[in-house]
């Protein structure tokens, strides 16, 4: 189903719908401060496996993020970061980055498979993080792509309904999206490293 949510003043009812369909195993596509994503519950290993399918490939190489609401859970799915790390993800979040981090014991479970890496998104869009507070825990994400050889993301949501409407359970529309994806920092080396350069502004952040 396709459902209009306000970006700004997400309706309550609404948000629980979005809600209800994540915790009973479904997907979503949402708006966040960059480009459009699916997303669905971290509890729910299937629709989890259901996501891979849709990209196209095997769990083992699925580079999936955590979308979160802060970084009250980061210690549950990374290991214990360098102060340093810490200051930066502090300093951009909320805000159009992700960060990849050594993973915690708990995320090969998630994705079985032997995953020692994961990335970790708060975007600085009020819609995605109010459905992941509600839910209780982070959403795994992966970007919207379009099949198009010269556009690679798909920005009006309604063009996204059509695609994806056999494929997900819910699509929310919330305006046309952006074009460009975040910013990915890697921070499993001595140093945080750009590893793609997105929305967000890296100067001064290092």
């Amino acid at each position: 189903m396709l459902v209009e949510i306000h970006p700004d003043n997400p309706q309550e009812h609404r948000l629980d719908e979005a809600v209800k369909v994540l915790k009973s195993g479904g997907l979503i596509i949402y708006p966040t401060d960059t480009i459009y994503a699916i997303g669905c519950d971290i509890n729910h290993q299937k629709a989890v496996e259901k996501m891979a399918q849709i990209k196209g490939v095997k769990m083992e190489q699925a580079n999936f993020s955590l979308i979160c609401y802060d970084l009250s859970h980061l210690s549950n799915y990374a290991k214990p970061l360098d102060s340093s790390v810490f200051k930066l993800m502090k300093r951009s979040l909320p805000g159009p980055y992700t960060f990849i981090l050594p993973a915690s014991k708990s995320v090969p479970r998630l994705f079985t498979s032997k995953k020692k890496t994961i990335g970790i998104r708060v975007p600085d869009n009020d819609l995605a993080r109010s459905i992941v507070l509600k839910l209780g825990n982070p959403m795994v994400s992966t970007s919207v792509h379009d099949d198009d050889e010269v556009l690679e993301y798909t920005t009006d949501p309604e063009l996204i309904y059509d695609r994806y409407k056999d494929k997900v359970d819910m699509v929310i529309s919330s305006g046309f999206g952006k074009n460009v994806a975040s910013t990915v920092f890697d921070c499993t080396g001595e140093e945080p490293v750009v590893i793609r350069q997105g929305a967000g502004d890296t100067e001064g952040l290092i």
